[in-house]
């Protein structure tokens, strides 16, 4: 399995992970934050996916760009559910590793993709 796919099916996971977490903090009367996370958390799956399509080399880098926004979006939206107890430490680091592992994945190949840029 190549990385294409290994950032592919992480996303993926990830948003239903975020999906479910939106349901979890819609029972503790949690909508506002909530509502961004969802947001945030399940664009980078989409964002990627578009750019699977991109019609540029430039075009694929600006979507995967934006995806690596808003993975760091997503890390500072759950940071601030953590901080103000909507989230457990537990809950917290299981979630939070993820999405900071799919912020690595997609800058990880931006990079390569902006070296190999001729």
């Amino acid at each position: 399995m190549g990385k294409d796919n290994i950032i592919k099916d992480k996303s993926f996971a990830f948003a239903i992970r975020i999906v479910n977490l939106y349901k979890y903090l819609g029972e503790q009367k949690e909508f506002v934050l909530s509502k961004q996370l969802l947001r945030s958390g399940t664009s980078i799956g989409a964002l990627y996916r578009e750019a699977e399509h991109a019609e540029s080399r430039a075009d694929f880098i600006h979507k995967l760009a934006i995806a690596q926004k808003e993975a760091n979006e997503t890390m500072y939206w759950l940071e601030l559910l953590h901080q103000t107890d909507y989230l457990s430490t537990e809950q917290f680091q299981s979630i939070h590793h993820d999405a900071a592992e799919l912020y690595k994945l997609v800058t990880s190949i931006l990079v390569t993709t902006k070296k190999n840029i001729v």
